[in-house]
């Protein structure tokens, strides 16, 4: 914790630093915000002209001057009206000034001549610096304050470190990171697009995708059917009621579509599925003996998000969630959540994440719900954690306004942790819907109501897979899951057979009976990191066998047609990765 906290005062006193070395360049700059943010800083500057690398290179040679002018950072606390003298040709240090409460103060810190609105905190004096411990890695643009409607800034990204050898390894860390990037892979294996003239945030699913992502959604269905759920469709749009009375225009109406207007009234795309959810539950009456009712959708949401804050298949603003909602009576809820957990882990566990944290969400200062069932559901949830063995942590005040949940964070291949799972006690729609079920006295009582999404969306999640992975997915979710490679134009039929006889199997195969050479055939099937490629020749033809070439370089001749479809079976079945 205290080396985490030196860290986050390096990186911000090193994005204070890089402020004042481009005011030097650019005299005439208007800086926005430089924080300390994971593994670095960044600082938004509105400037005359684009930054060039060789921008880049110049800033950090000044900036390493600084360091060795042996600055030291004071902080000063001062009026409102001595802030705006010092800042009086900064508009956007002028625009943060008059979002500070007038309950706070006003705090400055300098470094020599440079003088930056912060409230800190920062090392004592860039003595404490190091300037061959930190690097300047990319410019990007960024809208001031999120908002896309606002000035266009460049946003120059770094990272810095205690010392050369931690930067050393963080930089081959991001070398990794990027030979990872989902984005790049996406492209490269054939996976997905995204079009920004058609609108940005609307993922295109290829072939290739699309048959990874059935893959998912296949054994996602059949897996809530073996663990008690029911499937549900519901619709994509709704009328503003179904909103109103749910609360989302109230409180999530930024985050929603512009509505449409048909038949004298107004529609919203659906932002979550938990309202229609709900209108099936209302359908009839409900009874003790009807609970729990366990309904799950690959639900399909949209949601606005900001253009600056799209990433990807990380933040979209069409996806599909893998959504469930339990409605269950007071005791039944530690079983449901017990039986939730498990699944979830399960779930995470076969895609191969097994590296699991729970992160558990209390109740904030403003919510609603009576205080027993926060802490009745609380409790639910620490008591299922602690019974899976879980390591967990709590974060106090830090659940949503309507019930504490449960986040479940994985970490990928190279340590990076994802959250996943998301287990929520929601208090606030059944009240609002006026959920009831008539209990064995005859009396009617208010069900509790949990969201529970194991996956996330399915985009957010292939993108993880994608990058845990590096694209090489274990056989079972690979696109292609054999690649078929005749040595010589002679061998082309018996490769057709083998083929038919693969489709037959359910195996996804794919022969390449081109021209090309067989070097060249095995370099495409690994550029696409297929798991198997079956090299046959005129020894295999006449033996009736095939030999394996695996995707991570092993080799495996004369192997009898049922003994490799035997193995391939087994490996799919088991979702082992070769």
């Amino acid at each position: 914790m205290e080396n985490n906290e030196k860290l986050m005062k390096i990186r911000h006193s090193m994005a204070h630093v890089m402020a004042e070395a481009v005011l030097e360049m650019f005299p005439t700059a208007q800086i926005a915000i430089g924080p300390a943010i994971e593994n670095g800083f960044y600082y938004d500057f509105e400037l005359p002209r684009s930054l060039t690398e060789e921008d880049l290179e110049e800033i950090t040679r000044r900036m390493k001057n600084i360091i060795l002018a042996k600055k030291e950072f004071k902080r000063s606390v001062v009026s409102r009206e001595e802030a705006k003298e010092m800042f009086k040709d900064q508009k956007y240090k002028l625009e943060l000034l008059e979002a500070i409460p007038e309950t706070e103060e006003v705090s400055v810190y300098n470094q020599g001549a440079f003088t930056d609105l912060c409230r800190g905190p920062h090392v004592e004096s860039t003595k404490e610096l190091n300037a061959e411990a930190f690097k300047l890695l990319s410019v990007a643009g960024a809208y001031w304050r999120g908002n896309e409607k606002n000035q266009m800034l460049q946003r120059i990204y770094g990272t810095a470190w205690t010392n050369g050898k931690e930067l050393r390894e963080y930089l081959e860390h991001l070398k990794d990171i990027e030979k990872r990037d989902h984005r790049k892979l996406g492209k490269e294996l054939d996976l997905f697009s995204l079009h920004e003239e058609a609108g940005p945030g609307l993922v295109y699913w290829h072939p290739r995708g699309a048959r990874i992502r059935q893959e998912i959604e296949d054994f996602w269905r059949k897996e809530h059917y073996k663990n008690g759920y029911e499937m549900v469709y519901t619709p994509h749009v709704g009328k503003s009621w179904l909103w109103e009375t749910s609360g989302h225009l109230g409180f999530y109406k930024e985050s929603m579509y512009p509505k449409m207007e048909m038949d004298s009234a107004d529609y919203y795309v659906k932002p979550m599925n938990c309202p229609f959810h709900i209108m099936i539950y209302k359908n009839s009456k409900k009874s003790y003996r009807d609970l729990p009712c366990r309904w799950a959708e690959l639900g399909t949401v949209y949601r606005y998000e900001k253009a600056g804050a799209l990433h990807g298949l990380m933040r979209v603003r069409g996806f599909t969630q893998d959504d469930a909602h339990l409605i269950v009576t007071p005791d039944q809820m530690d079983d449901e959540i017990m039986e939730v957990l498990r699944f979830s882990l399960y779930m995470l566990k076969s895609f191969g994440f097994n590296e699991i944290h729970a992160y558990i969400s209390t109740k904030p200062e403003k919510s609603v719900g009576d205080v027993e069932k926060w802490n009745a559901a609380t409790e639910a949830l620490k008591r299922a954690v602690e019974k899976e063995g879980l390591e967990y942590d709590i974060d106090e005040g830090g659940g949503a306004f309507y019930g504490p949940k449960i986040d479940l964070k994985i970490k990928d291949a190279i340590g990076r942790e994802w959250q996943l799972s998301t287990v929520q006690f929601d208090f606030n729609l059944p009240e609002r819907f006026n959920l009831t079920f008539v209990d064995k006295d005859g009396s009617e009582k208010q069900p509790y109501m949990i969201h529970r999404a194991l996956l996330g969306s399915i985009e957010r999640f292939f993108g993880v897979l994608i990058e845990h992975y590096a694209g090489a997915f274990p056989p079972w979710l690979s696109p292609e899951q054999v690649a078929i490679i005749p040595v010589a134009e002679v061998a082309n039929e018996y490769a057709s057979e083998i083929e038919k006889k693969l489709r037959g199997e359910g195996i996804r195969v794919k022969s390449d009976l081109s021209n090309d050479r067989m070097n060249a055939k095995i370099r495409k099937a690994q550029q696409m990191k297929i798991p198997y490629m079956l090299v046959l020749g005129e020894k295999e033809m006449a033996n009736k066998t095939v030999s394996v070439r695996y995707r991570n370089g092993k080799q495996n001749f004369g192997l009898s047609y049922d003994d490799f479809v035997s193995e391939i079976k087994g490996v799919i079945e088991r979702k082992e990765q070769i």
